[in-house]
């Protein structure tokens, strides 16, 4: 690897490091110098850490973005976006086209990029934290929780994935339906599915909004004007419109036919050889019956369901639907260790919810990054069947308005 731009890339880090400075300022936490002193500290670290961890080169990378990168650089750059290019939905290929212009090596551009999405993940998880508690010790917890969190970290800065992106659009739309802000709450979950289809392990929580009253009907129109507006560009470069909006369902028949890749998911414990279109079937029922179930307890609770049942139920769903479904990877329980993480900053008793989720997806890393097993996969597997039983005993307990349970 050149290490003749290593100045610049770590340029770009302090930079990205002085934005997250500024965030935690701008929230108002630093009002000790010990405060301000231990964050300054922390964000030393993460961004450390991070530089630690950016000349690494993963399968992924070498096969698919660098080429993606090349493809942009050799034909234009951005007149080349009307191209169907790789497997990523447009909102990331004009980040791709951009890099393809720079002098940097495009590995570090990507990086740089998700790492940057890293401070703005963990400024959502502080938005999210501080629905329920004012005081600074959890908000600035949920903070540096969430950008030293293994997963954040090794996404990003090692393997040189973008799930930072679309996980932070996601929790920025659970925390601003939150706090009351529905048409945003509706642009950010818009935003985050345009950069991967794994934003629909969150979306369903959003009918449960309506139920609430949280939002209405109308304030779901932002988000087809919101995508379209995201992939007009691609549109105007020459890619067809219908392509560009039927991405998604076009690649529904790439995903291959193994029930289970390198994910924590049911499968892992099911004997599934030789029945694999029966099993993939069930999970799939098996999914919309859970969300089924789910929507009943909430339509005949929806007038008592407060800001905590709210947040549980999100976290049941990003655990539940990629645990039942089929051909899930390793990588897909991303929102689910982040608001993991949330609900414990903001309700210590659940301390082993994230642990056991973290857990799991640690594992499929593993797999992937060091292409052999720490342990058998079905041990995730079983934390994660221990999460759902607990969300779900945890559930009922916490109907009650929606403002007691802030502190």
């Amino acid at each position: 690897m050149n290490h003749t731009y290593m100045p610049v890339v770590y340029c770009g880090l302090f930079l990205i490091g002085v934005i997250g400075f500024l965030i935690l300022w701008g929230e108002g936490l630093f009002k000790t110098k010990t405060a301000l002193f231990l964050s300054a500290a922390l964000l030393v670290i993460a961004m450390a850490l991070r530089g630690f961890l950016l000349p690494h080169e993963t399968l992924d990378y070498q096969d698919f973005l660098r080429g993606w990168v090349q493809f942009y650089r050799y034909n234009g750059g951005w007149r080349a976006l009307g191209a169907s290019v790789g497997n990523y939905n447009v909102p990331y290929l004009y980040f791709l086209a951009l890099f393809s212009y720079l002098p940097v090596p495009d590995l570090y551009l990507i990086k740089l990029l998700s790492i940057l999405f890293d401070v703005l993940l963990a400024w959502a998880v502080l938005r999210l934290v501080r629905c329920f508690s004012k005081t600074f010790v959890a908000r600035l917890s949920g903070f540096f929780l969430t950008l030293l969190l293994p997963t954040v970290v090794l996404n990003g800065a090692y393997w040189g994935q973008c799930d930072s992106i679309y996980g932070a659009l996601a929790v920025w739309s659970l925390a601003l339906a939150l706090e009351n802000k529905p048409f945003r709450a509706v642009i950010a979950i818009a935003l985050s599915f345009a950069f991967k289809l794994q934003a629909v392990f969150l979306m369903p929580v959003f009918l449960i909004f309506l139920f609430t009253g949280r939002m209405k009907w109308y304030h779901l129109l932002a988000f087809p004007v919101t995508y379209l507006l995201v992939v007009l560009p691609a549109v105007l470069a020459g890619r067809p419109l219908a392509d560009t909006l039927l991405l998604y369902f076009s690649q529904a028949g790439s995903v291959g036919s193994g029930l289970n890749y390198n994910s924590p998911s049911v499968f892992a414990l099911l004997p599934t050889a030789g029945r694999e279109t029966l099993w993939a079937r069930a999970g799939i029922a098996a999914a919309f019956g859970a969300l089924l179930l789910l929507y009943i307890f909430c339509w005949t609770q929806r007038r008592r369901l407060g800001d905590r049942s709210l947040l549980v139920c999100a976290l049941l769903i990003t655990v539940t639907v990629p645990f039942l479904l089929p051909h899930m990877h390793d990588r897909y329980f991303f929102l689910a260790d982040v608001l993991s993480l949330a609900l414990a900053v903001a309700f210590p008793p659940l301390v082993h919810v994230p642990l056991c989720v973290s857990f799991a997806s640690l594992l499929g890393y593993h797999a992937y990054l060091r292409m052999r097993y720490l342990l058998p996969m079905r041990y995730g597997a079983y934390a994660l069947l221990l999460v759902v039983l607990t969300l779900c005993f945890y559930l009922p307990v916490t109907r009650t308005g929606s403002k007691n349970y802030k502190t």
